[in-house]
């Protein structure tokens, strides 16, 4: 009987403790920018973790180790979801939004493979609003829209 007492006050002290930590987290302000996972160049390299932040007008990717990366003249190409091996780095969940530069402002880029970057799906939405993204007509067949006439088949 007193093994019950001893781990429900147990029970109840780690309970009062981690309602402490959660509340004094949320009293805390929100971190700036949209965490995520970036590689470049697309398609090799490894996954790095850092945030995006997108004030004033200027997108810029910030890892978390290392110099920002300006993503001025971006674009963001594709959206598509991370494959069986992508997901063994970052969280299979999240989504990958593909981004091209502009050849004008290349920099030391040089025009080739562009960046992928990784974040989860109710980040999404943020960070497409940041990149702007390509029309239509400039994806290849497979991702343009179909006419505006053609309905459902």
């Amino acid at each position: 009987m007193i093994e019950y007492v001893v781990l429900a006050g147990a029970a109840a002290g780690t309970a009062w403790l981690m309602r402490r930590k959660h509340l004094r987290r949320q009293a805390g302000a929100p971190v700036p920018g949209i965490p995520c996972m970036a590689r470049r160049p697309a398609g090799s390299g490894r996954w790095r973790s850092g945030r995006v932040y997108a004030d004033q007008g200027a997108a810029r990717w910030v890892p978390g180790r290392g110099e920002p990366v300006p993503l001025t003249g971006a674009r963001a190409t594709g959206v598509r979801v991370p494959s069986v091996k992508e997901g063994i780095s970052i969280n299979p969940g999240s989504r990958i939004v593909t981004c091209e530069f502009a050849q004008d402002s290349a920099g030391d880029d040089g025009g080739s493979g562009g960046m992928e970057i990784a974040v989860m799906p109710l980040d999404l939405r943020e960070l497409l609003a940041a990149l702007p993204e390509t029309s239509p007509a400039s994806l290849p067949e497979p991702f343009a829209e179909e006419p505006p006439g053609a309905g459902p088949r």
